[in-house]
């Protein structure tokens, strides 16, 4: 340009004295706090530049009488340099990608925001790279510069999206962070709730000192790079031209910014301009503009050029000048005023310190600059922007660059929202739901207000919307050069969501089976309603539209079941829940849940996901326990990042949205519901299904229900299945009554109770005793005297569906040894004989190893998981959702009454039942001969792979903190204890279990204290949080066993549980050595 933009060694700040100057103030508690997180040398070298600058009293703030306008620069359509594609191998392309879009009410990377036609940001940004390698020929070389905010959302996105190029060595690239600073004293901020809210970016002008710090200024320097082109990662028009890369080389800058022309839609984005004391090239960005000199700073005919943060750098000059200033660049101050907790307004005020990446250009001897077309600038920094590029008024290139319509005759619309009323992206979205309305003719649109719109709705001309009532009102249709107020239109009806203001609630965080708490606490108010908005939230941030698809909800039939399911409609159709599927008089396990969603169609009315109203096991009424808990499109429980976002949302919620109005849906009889809004805009439709259709249809076709019938025939077989007076009492009907021609009276308390009866749904040894009682054993499992015949088979369910129990007659089979005789009988079900058998099985880590070995013969891929079905759902789902290894055909299960297959995605009761009798019919095809049992499956099974004795100690309603004062002790000794030797045992190794995914790469720890014996035994203990008060500890004991197969469990294990008792102490951190249930 022409400019003298070399660097003088003083910080341009304009001279303007700071009110918050502290010359008192030192930098040594934020070296001290950044030398203890690890941060970068360069990194702390420039932000001491920075801070100095603050305390010294310099506000960053540039007076319109220091600068004068840019004169005409150099337009990039008038160069006439022919492209060398030679340098292409010389140069490296960097997307800034640290924002999380807080401004527009985000949480997490703002580049996986939904773009156009599906895509996001990123997916655009990966189409363009490798597009350009097509096009150019070149493997052009590609990195990020991520935020520790965005590092883990976008390498899961690449991972999961764009596996090549998340392989690409040296792809991300970290940008530091540094201490936020208290308002008065300029030392580091604290924030006890949260501590990572003590950092914030150091704005995009780290990408010098993260460059430096990390080594990739020398690595690129190394590798033969001397050009880098630069470009934030929501302008997706900002792709690499070679034209202009040539220019750039050719002329022999050293530093060239992407200039735009400002149009009134960017008048409040900073400018270029020439200093007036030095001819420097420097940039004004709105932060340094005092308010006196806010009309010139917004008057685009003087200031005619903006920084598009579009720019070129050449690498060895930049190693020059950071030699040259001791390992940094000192850039330009920017104070940004801002509260230590930025959802909570009340919290410390701080300051935070940044800088930008264009200021450099005042560093570079030999800067320029040029201005190019709006089609390399298309970034998404509002609401308004973010319409517009959803809109038609853009469109996509064959090279994946959205460029204006050429429709629009080469000026863009102007969008002027209502900024209280659409400053967050959730906002817009709600207003667009119903789809994005057409801009493609219209020059400027003024919305003031909410309103609604919809594809059907077309702009044209010069258009202003107001709506003065409280109330969103829909605009459809034309409108063209109008002005119009929609204070009075007819509104939604019994549709309109009303917002109610509330509080975060202590004690929301989900496990990994939902939120459980007391019943009444349930009812209490807000309690249900902040947890459900909390998760609606967290769902529509990963990227799920509520208003396409359905939402399902149903429960185990536990007290307050009814009620909370109106109340879930109620807020679903505040939030933009179109269609909803509940279960027949509020009824659905949760096997049949996964089973529906993957199932039930049509697809265009497939489930997004579901809300399941269940405490699982646990006992229900009102002074018993509730639950709730969400699973996902793929019929699974909800994905660890879910749950956080989760959890982030109850401790920040404000208001939630229900819509009082809509009626009361009356679920006990099948059919739909349909509710219109007053003005015609939308509609809701509320359909009650069969409870136990999709999920019967599909055990159906997974077993052979012939075989199993024939069996069931047989004169000398009989069987009783207990359902606990739990949600699976309909299912069993079902299939046993209604199917397989079987009477009602194999059933036992097969009618749902609000209560369970006032018993505890949970099928072992101790809660079902009717049952147990009934096939010949005591609570223990041993034989005891009968007077009568006793069923061949027996089986029960928990409250919820999810467990079973197996019992042949006067035999109790443990689950870890169902689990291996179902592996080891596989080909005798359909569903994985005819796909050519099981080629996986799973177990989480406290189960027997029964099933290790089953697996190790049979040569199957085997893996021990922490408890909870998630992590079997990542493996069935390894090439589906993760483009990994197919583990399917899949079986799985769990020491507590668990087991299923990759038909579903959550453990299923009845599957397992039926699973047994298709087992036994496989054993028993001649009726004519003697049948073979329960027992004698078992037996034999133990002949072929040895016993493993086992047992689980259940410590039911322990102090909470007792219980994790006993676990901590444990787990500060497991040094201590590897080699120990106790009794006749020997401690190999005593650790706290820790599980890394193969699939996901995701890590579990603190899963559980293993004492492992050299022989093979273990002894375990894991904490369980899950009930509705106090804690339950649970302590697991295993021998293997090859030639004594015939002991009583208690005695084969007697030494070994007094080893346990001793090694945790129990006694003294819970006061009693006597568990509630031993299994």
């Amino acid at each position: 340009a022409g400019y003298n933009s070399s660097y003088s060694l003083l910080f341009h700040m304009g001279n303007q004295s700071s009110s918050k100057t502290n010359n008192m103030a030192s930098f040594e508690p934020c070296r001290t706090k950044m030398e203890k997180e690890g941060i970068a040398a360069s990194a702390i070298s420039a932000f001491e530049s920075t801070f100095n600058s603050l305390v010294s009293g310099n506000t960053g703030i540039i007076p319109e009488s220091t600068i004068t306008p840019v004169p005409e620069l150099v337009h990039t359509d008038s160069i006439s340099t022919a492209p060398d594609a030679e340098l292409l191998s010389e140069t490296v392309v960097l997307k800034l990608n640290g924002g999380l879009g807080t401004g527009m009410g985000l949480d997490k990377a703002k580049s996986l925001l939904e773009v156009k036609n599906g895509d996001t940001f990123l997916d655009l940004t990966a189409k363009q790279v490798m597009c350009m390698r097509k096009d150019f020929g070149q493997n052009v070389k590609f990195m990020l510069m991520n935020s520790f905010s965005t590092s883990d959302d976008t390498l899961a996105f690449f991972q999961s999206k764009y596996p090549s190029l998340a392989a690409e060595e040296g792809l991300e690239m970290l940008q530091n962070k540094v201490p936020k600073l208290d308002a008065t004293t300029f030392v580091p901020a604290t924030c006890e709730s949260d501590p990572s809210n003590e950092w914030c970016p150091p704005g995009h002008g780290d990408l010098y000192a993260a460059l430096i710090g990390s080594g990739r200024l020398d690595a690129l320097l190394a590798g033969g790079y001397k050009y880098m082109f630069v470009s934030n990662s929501d302008n997706l028009g900002a792709t690499l031209d070679l034209k202009i890369l040539t220019h750039f080389a050719t002329t022999d800058a050293s530093f060239m910014m992407e200039c735009c022309e400002r149009t009134e839609n960017d008048k409040k984005g900073g400018h270029l301009a020439v200093r007036n004391s030095d001819s420097h090239l420097i940039l004004r960005e709105s932060a340094m503009c005092a308010d006196e000199d806010e009309a010139a700073f917004q008057d685009i005919t003087k200031h005619r050029f903006f920084n598009t943060n579009n720019l070129w750098i050449r690498l060895d000059k930049l190693k020059e000048i950071v030699d040259k200033f001791g390992g940094f660049i000192p850039l330009p101050m920017i104070l940004n005023s801002k509260t230590v907790d930025p959802k909570d307004d009340k919290s410390q005020k701080v300051i935070q310190l940044e800088t930008a990446m264009g200021a450099a250009i005042e560093c570079f001897e030999g800067a320029s600059a040029v201005v190019v077309p709006r089609t390399r600038f298309a970034p998404v920094k509002k609401c308004n922007d973010l319409l517009l590029l959803r809109s038609d008024a853009y469109v996509i290139t064959d090279d994946f660059r959205p460029v204006l319509n050429p429709a629009c005759g080469g000026k863009a619309p102007v969008v002027a929202l209502d900024s209280k009323k659409y400053k967050m992206v959730g906002q817009l979205e709600e207003a667009t739901q119903d789809g994005i309305p057409s801009l493609v003719d219209c020059k400027r649109l003024t919305i003031k207000g909410v309103v609604r719109m919809g594809r059907s709705t077309r702009f044209v001309g010069d258009v202003s919307i107001t709506n003065k009532s409280d109330e969103s009102k829909y605009i459809s249709g034309k409108i063209e050069d109008a002005t119009l107020d929609v204070s009075e239109e007819i509104g939604l009806g019994a549709l309109k969501p009303t917002v109610v203001a509330t509080a975060p609630i202590a004690g929301q965080k989900p496990g990994t089976s939902g939120l459980r708490r007391k019943t009444k606490e349930f009812m209490s108010e807000n309690y249900l309603n902040n947890f459900v908005q909390s998760v609606l939230d967290a769902v529509v941030a990963g990227g799920t539209s509520l208003s396409e698809g359905t939402l399902l909800v149903g429960g185990d039939g536990r007290y307050f079941n009814d009620k909370a399911i109106q109340t879930i409609i109620k807020m679903g159709v505040a939030n933009g829940v179109k269609r909803f599927w509940i279960g027949e008089n509020g009824l659905l396990s949760t096997p049949a849940v996964s089973a529906m969603i993957r199932e039930r169609g049509p697809v265009w009315q497939k489930a997004f996901g579901a809300f399941i109203l269940t405490a699982s096991h646990n006992p229900g009424g009102p002074e018993e326990d509730f639950g709730i808990k969400y699973n996902t499109e793929n019929g699974g429980p909800a994905p660890e990042y879910l749950m956080q976002a989760t959890y982030a949302n109850t401790t920040s919620i404000k208001n939630y949205k229900i819509c009082s109005d809509f009626p009361e849906i009356d679920i006990t009889t099948p059919g739909c519901t349909s509710v219109a809004a007053d003005d015609g805009s939308s509609s809701v439709v509320v359909e009650v299904v069969p409870s136990t259709q999709s999920h019967v249809a599909l055990l159906k076709s997974i077993f052979d229900f012939g075989a199993i019938k024939s069996l069931l025939d047989r004169e000398d077989f009989t069987m009783i299945y207990d359902s606990m007076h739990g949600v699976n009492g309909p299912f069993s009907k079902a299939i046993f009554v209604d199917e397989l021609g079987q009477p009602e009276s194999v059933l036992m308390n097969h009618i749902p109770k609000d209560d369970f009866n006032g018993g505890h749904a949970d099928p072992n040894l101790t809660y079902a005793k009717e049952l147990v009682a009934l096939m010949g054993l005591d609570k223990k499992g041993n034989k005891i005297d009968v007077s009568g015949s006793v069923p061949s088979f027996g089986a029960a369910a928990d409250g919820d569906g999810d467990r079973n129990m197996i019992l042949g007659s006067q035999f109790f089979v443990t689950p870890s040894d169902s689990l291996a005789v179902l592996v080891a009988n596989a080909n005798c079900i359909p569903f994985f004989s005819t796909q050519g058998g099981l080629k996986a099985v799973a177990r989480s880590m406290p189960t027997s190893g029964a099933v290790d070995l089953v697996a190790k013969d049979l040569n199957l891929d085997f893996f021990e998981t922490p408890t909870g079905w998630k992590f079997f759902g990542n493996l069935m789902d390894s090439k589906c959702i993760f483009k990994g290894k197919d583990y399917t055909p899949f079986i799985c299960g769990e020491e507590s009454f668990g087991t299923g297959s990759d038909h579903v995605r959550e453990k299923d009761g009845i599957w397992a039942v039926l699973a047994w009798l298709n087992v036994l019919a496989a054993h028993n095809p001649d009726s004519s001969k003697a049948l073979v049992t329960v027992e004698d499956i078992v037996r034999k099974h133990w002949a072929t792979y040895g016993r493993n004795y086992y047992c689980r100690w259940d410590f039911e309603g322990m102090d909470a903190a007792g219980a994790n004062a006993m676990m901590n002790k444990m787990r500060e000794s497991t040094e201590a204890n590897t080699g120990r030797t106790v009794g006749s045992y020997t401690i190999a190794t005593a650790d706290d279990f820790k599980y890394v995914d193969p699939v996901d790469g995701s890590v579990a720890q603190k899963q559980g204290i293993r004492f492992l014996m050299s022989d093979g035994s273990r002894i375990i203990f894991r904490l369980s949080g899950t009930a509705g008060s106090g804690a339950t500890v649970r302590m697991y004991i295993e021998q293997y066993e090859t030639e004594k197969l015939d002991l009583a469990v208690a005695d084969a294990l007697k030494e070994l549980t007094t080893i346990a008792l001793s090694l945790c102490d129990i006694k003294t951190f819970c006061g009693t050595e006597t568990p509630s249930v031993i299994t």
